[in-house]
Formats: C-alpha cells, sequence, structure tokens
C-alpha cells in the first residue's frame, strides 16, 4: 500500500487540473503540463483535490500508485513554482557563455562545445554557475545531467561541472615521500 498515495493531493488556488481518457493535465502561472497515465490507476479530480485508487491488487499497479501521485505532486509544483538546478563550473579556461537558445561552454577541448535548451527551459549564466529552470522536472534533470556529462568533475583537483549543492570526495594524489634519515 502506498502511502502517498492514499493522501489526497491539494490544488492549489490559480492551478487547474484535469484527467481525460488517459491524460493528466495541469495549469498554472508557470505553464501548461501533460502526462500520459496508464488507466490501472483511478485518477478523480475534485474541487481543489486529487485523489487516486488502484483498480487492483496487482504488485505494478501497487506501485504505479505511488509513483502517479509523485508525478502529480511534481507537476503541480512545477507549474505554480517551477523547479531550478545550477551547475557550477571549476578549472582554469573552463566557461560558459549563453548564446541565444544555446549555451556555449569552453571545456579544454579544441572546440566549444554547445548545448541547445529547449523552448520550455530557461538557461540563465552568472561568472561559473549556470541556472537551468523550468516547470518538468524531468526536463530540468535531463539537461542538466547533459551539460553535466560533458565534463565530470575530477576527484583530485575538482575540476569539471558539478552541481551546486554536489560534494565532490577529494583523493590526495600521489604522497610526497618523507624524508628518510
Amino acid at each position: 500500500m502506498s502511502r502517498l498515495g492514499k493522501k489526497p493531493i491539494i490544488i492549489p488556488s490559480g492551478v487547474e487540473a484535469k484527467f481525460n481518457g488517459d491524460v493528466f493535465s495541469v495549469k498554472g502561472p508557470k505553464g501548461e503540463l501533460n502526462r500520459i497515465l496508464k488507466n490501472d490507476i483511478e485518477i478523480s479530480v475534485a474541487g481543489n483535490e486529487v485523489t487516486l485508487k488502484p483498480k487492483r491488487n496487482s504488485k505494478d499497479v501497487l506501485a504505479l500508485w505511488g509513483t502517479y501521485a509523485s508525478h502529480i505532486k511534481s507537476m503541480i509544483k512545477g507549474v505554480t513554482e517551477g523547479f531550478e538546478k545550477k551547475l557550477v563550473i571549476e578549472g582554469i579556461g573552463f566557461k560558459a557563455q549563453l548564446e541565444g537558445t544555446n549555451i556555449s561552454l569552453s571545456l579544454g577541448l579544441s572546440h566549444p562545445v554547445k548545448v541547445e535548451i529547449p523552448k520550455d527551459l530557461k538557461a540563465a549564466v552568472e561568472k561559473n554557475v549556470i541556472s537551468i529552470s523550468g516547470a518538468d522536472k524531468e526536463k530540468v534533470g535531463a539537461i542538466s545531467a547533459k551539460i553535466r556529462a560533458l565534463k565530470k568533475p575530477e576527484p583530485y583537483k575538482g575540476k569539471g561541472i558539478r552541481y551546486d549543492n554536489e560534494i565532490i570526495r577529494r583523493k590526495s594524489g600521489k604522497k610526497a615521500a618523507t624524508a628518510a634519515a
């Protein structure tokens, strides 16, 4: 039994939620999101609450119950508050520039690497910090992961691209020989 799925999801004022057939859609001040959901879970929107109930008690349907509740909560949070990920670039000569809808990254390669940002996401670059924000949690995370994968942080000097709250475990490297007698 899902603890998340049992609780009704509150829809804040200014947000519209609809469930038609197998498409759940949410519309709010930050945008509109749609998600196709299997009809193994009965979803009902009444007033300012969304309730979910499994149609049968199989293992995979019960697993979807909590997953769908989490997806719906994320969609509602996305259209009201939005999501943001920050990436920090560390290293001499490593930098990022915003060029229209692309981010151009200089990462020590012979050429700049360009990453295209989707239309529904916003990107901002300040010094060595890239901020990616939008209503869709999955898209924000996917683009952030794509940018981070271009130059993962290395454990010796910490050079590379890391998340703002990520802690890189440092290694000491070669130890200097201690003074022999």
